[in-house]
């Protein structure tokens, strides 16, 4: 069963460890279940228990604090294990699986990511490892940095301006539908009822009918 609230520790008992397993999918289309088939499977050779399940449907490309698995990470302390079936299900960008690696081996939190064979915690092994994601994280962040600056370089260099200029896009769709729009204004149609039929902002159709039909 998965539930939503997490173990509260009662002042007057040693704290339970929390064994918690994640499961995420991108789009309602998709199921968890056989990410926990492979969860169950792996506990069972562990001889361990799952006594927290965190399942959402979410884009791996959210930052955690904006994804159920920011409010589980919370709740985790020393101790504590989490268990996922591959690092992608923590985020689809490795800069931030790196930080979420990073911080719960600080905390004292072991991550088993089943199907890479993955245990994080604070053993040498592991943070051979954990240096391992975060030296490829920050290749990835400077090459993405790099190819940026070279593609802005070579516009420059061919004389291209930098940007859209604001309102050509919209503006262009305009011209063609330029009769039409006289017709509407002249039979009384607001800019945002224009707007909504031609699908641009209100304030693009406003500007578009002062400077090329005439403000009425």
């Amino acid at each position: 069963m998965f539930i939503n609230e997490y173990y509260t520790p009662n002042l007057h008992k040693e704290r339970k460890q929390i064994i918690a397993a994640y499961l995420r999918v991108s789009t309602d289309r998709q199921t968890t279940l056989n990410q926990k088939s492979e969860i169950l499977n792996f506990c069972k050779r562990q001889e361990l228990k799952i006594n927290v399940w965190c399942k959402e449907t979410v884009s791996g490309t959210k930052k955690e604090d904006e994804r159920k698995l920011g409010v589980l990470l919370d709740k985790l302390q020393q101790g504590d294990i989490l268990i996922i079936t591959e690092v992608s299900r923590l985020s689809r960008k490795l800069i931030n699986i790196m930080n979420i690696i990073h911080q719960s081996i600080e905390k004292g939190i072991t991550i088993h990511s089943i199907k890479e064979g993955y245990k994080f915690d604070s053993s040498i092994n592991s943070q051979v490892l954990a240096f391992a994601f975060g030296l490829c994280a920050e290749i990835e962040r400077t090459l993405i940095s790099q190819r940026t600056r070279e593609a802005l370089a070579r516009r420059r260099a061919a004389g291209m301006k930098l940007g859209r200029p604001k309102g050509s896009l919209c503006s262009c769709k305009l011209y063609e539908h330029m009769e039409d729009i006289k017709i509407l204004r002249t039979k009384g149609y607001s800019y945002q009822k224009i707007a909504h039929k031609y699908k641009v902002a209100p304030e693009t159709v406003r500007l578009f009918y002062i400077r090329h039909i005439g403000n009425r």
